[in-house]
């Protein structure tokens, strides 16, 4: 028995041996194209990947070989090798291979600056197809426009292109920066829960039906509020986390209906806290992972009135000026019907000024006018200033409204806005907030067209001071501006019963180049604050108690004071990518209307399921 055994080993182990000989067979590669330097020539090395690119120059067939790191070039030489020649005149773009043989230097004169081995080339002994590869619905190695739809089904291989790796390991290094980042501060990295109770937080939530609970329902987390409230409670104080969320909301470039925020939130601070740790965080984001975009520092404050007042939204990108300025003092008498009108309804007029856009032809500013339509503004009033007999006047031929504006009015728009000859007022007159958006929108095209805005700034600012409610127009209540756990400044709170509309609150906003790119609050820490907020939201006892009672009843046992706030990892990294669509940083993203192609869902599920589920479905149509 003991021989046997013994027989067995020496098979084993001679095996193995024979197999570490034949190291090829065991190893797919004994280096990645990085390992590769001047360094390793004379170097047998075993490589595999993907062809990127085949040339057969006759009696040479080069191979640019792929992999996740790089590129290496490969060069088949009958000389050398006839069996490794021949199998690689057999392979096509995208084939899987192995290759073996020595590195050694490129001719000179062949080498390529643009590439880490581009000094190098295996000089191929062999060669073995591991994959064959149909043709691809676009190309892989050529940075073309492709249909976002063909990219979304065959998403796969639109990953395999160097953009959207870049993107993919930019996201790896944004999210292993920001995790270094809080665990060096203590912080402790949370799990909570993904399956939840349906809240009231803002945006619909995702339901997903019970088995085991008929006719009741978990929800998707739309962002893990409450749960960090709790852990707070809990005594944890400090914690974070990459969340997973989720809302039903319509799509839109820069949102999705799942995301991933760095959810974070501190016991025993106030928002000078929060807003220090995230400015020490994005200057630490931008060294590490995006040196060659600078980030203006130190990070400035902006309360949510200067914002609006300033550029029309609460999310401005401060890259450049072309400022708001409000003319309604100036027009408040003016003959001019539209100014006239839009003031005795209670609205405002504002502008801004485009520097030497004066010469604009009628069709740009047609351009301009159905824009500013786009986003709600009846019209648009362009005012080109040219030289008068006495100082600056309007170029009738700008404007039908020219002659209707007289030469005061002008030149104190002029001066308000310091603008010269040449220049061009652009003007909405409207309800103050259909007056924001649309200027907010045309500021940034015209930035855009001006080249006003530098794709290599990070220009963050802190937006602060926002009011605790908003009116709800159409269901004639107060809503919450952020969200109901925010809490109200302190010197407010004598205001909640008789004027809510002036509160505000210990609520947050960071933006980066004018996307809202992380919003959070400090909290209310006490249940009778609490209950207060939720009866002026309108909520009853009742609901209050079925919908947030644990939560009541947490901060009756010692809650801390505490706040937090949660970055958005997909913006963040979209802006560093320097794209202008978050699909662009998502492995697999869902479309503009929420759909999958790749995985073709939602679909339609089998009616057994739905039985299991205690559901009946209700087609649409």
């Amino acid at each position: 028995m003991a021989s046997d055994e013994a027989a067995k080993l020496k098979a084993f182990v001679g095996s193995i041996i024979i197999l570490w000989l034949t190291k090829r067979e065991i190893l797919f590669r004994t280096h990645s194209s990085t390992d590769l330097t001047v360094r390793s020539v004379g170097s047998m090395v075993t490589l595999a990947g993907w062809v990127h690119r085949r040339r057969d120059h006759g009696g040479l067939i080069f191979i640019d070989l792929r992999d996740r790191d790089g590129l290496v070039q490969v060069v088949f030489d009958p000389r050398v090798s006839a069996e490794g020649h021949g199998a690689a005149a057999t392979l096509r773009n995208e084939y899987v291979i192995q290759v073996w043989g020595q590195i050694g230097r490129r001719p000179a004169g062949t080498e390529n600056p643009r590439l880490h081995t581009g000094e190098i080339e295996l000089i191929g002994q062999g060669c073995r197809i591991l994959n064959a590869s149909r043709t691809p619905p676009f190309y892989i190695n050529e940075d073309v426009e492709v249909e976002e739809a063909l990219r979304l089904k065959y998403r796969y291989l639109d990953l395999r292109r160097q953009r959207m790796k870049e993107n993919v390991i930019l996201r790896h290094q944004t999210v292993k920066c920001l995790r270094d980042f809080l665990n060096a501060r203590g912080f402790l990295e949370i799990e909570t829960p993904i399956l939840i109770k349906s809240t009231p937080e803002g945006a619909r939530d995702f339901l997903v039906p019970s088995r085991l609970h008929g006719g009741k329902f978990y929800a998707l987390p739309q962002s893990p509020q409450q749960m960090k409230q709790l852990l707070m409670v809990a005594g944890l104080e400090r914690y974070y986390q990459m969340a997973r969320c989720f809302r039903d909301e319509d799509l839109r470039a820069d949102r999705q209906p799942e995301f991933t925020q760095l959810d974070l939130e501190m016991s025993f601070v106030g928002q000078e806290d929060v807003l220090g740790l995230m400015e020490d965080m994005f200057i630490c984001l931008a060294e590490t992972v995006k040196p060659s975009m600078k980030l203006l520092k130190p990070i400035p404050r902006l309360t949510y009135d200067e914002a609006v007042a300033r550029y029309g939204t609460d999310k401005p990108d401060v890259r450049f000026g072309m400022e708001l300025r409000d003319l309604t003092g100036i027009v408040a008498g003016s003959n001019f019907g539209v100014f006239r009108n839009a003031i005795r309804g209670g609205g405002k007029v504002r502008g801004i000024c485009a520097s030497g856009c004066g010469s604009y032809t009628r069709g740009q500013l047609d351009d301009l006018i159905e824009l500013t339509k786009g986003y709600g503004a009846k019209g648009l009033v362009a005012l080109a200033l040219m030289a008068g007999p006495v100082g600056l006047a309007v170029d009738p031929a700008s404007s039908a409204a020219a002659k209707f504006i007289g030469l005061e009015e002008v030149r104190a728009m002029a001066a308000l806005f310091g603008a010269r000859e040449g220049d061009l007022l652009l003007i909405v007159a409207d309800q103050a907030t259909v007056v924001d958006r649309a200027l907010d929108q045309l500021r940034r095209e015209m930035g855009r067209r001006l080249g006003l805005i530098d794709p290599s700034v990070l220009a963050v600012v802190f937006v602060v001071d926002f009011p605790l409610f908003e009116w709800n127009e159409e269901e004639k209540r107060w809503d919450a501006k952020h969200h109901p756990f925010t809490a109200p400044k302190e010197e407010h709170i004598h205001l909640l019963d008789s004027a809510p509309g002036s509160v505000k609150s210990w609520a947050y906003d960071v933006v980066c180049n004018g996307y809202e790119i992380s919003s959070g609050s400090i909290r209310i820490h006490q249940r009778e604050l609490q209950e207060k907020i939720f009866g002026l939201l309108g909520y009853s006892r009742e609901r209050v108690q079925t919908l947030f009672g644990h939560l009541l009843e947490a901060l009756e046992y010692g809650a801390p004071p505490h706040g937090g706030i949660a970055p958005g990892i997909d913006r963040m990294v979209m802006i560093l990518a320097g794209e202008e669509n978050i699909r662009e940083v998502i492995p697999f993203p869902k479309n503009q209307s929420g759909y999958d192609l790749l995985f073709d869902a939602p679909s339609d599920v089998s009616v057994e399921q739905l039985d299991e589920l205690h559901i009946v479905a209700k087609k649409e149509g």
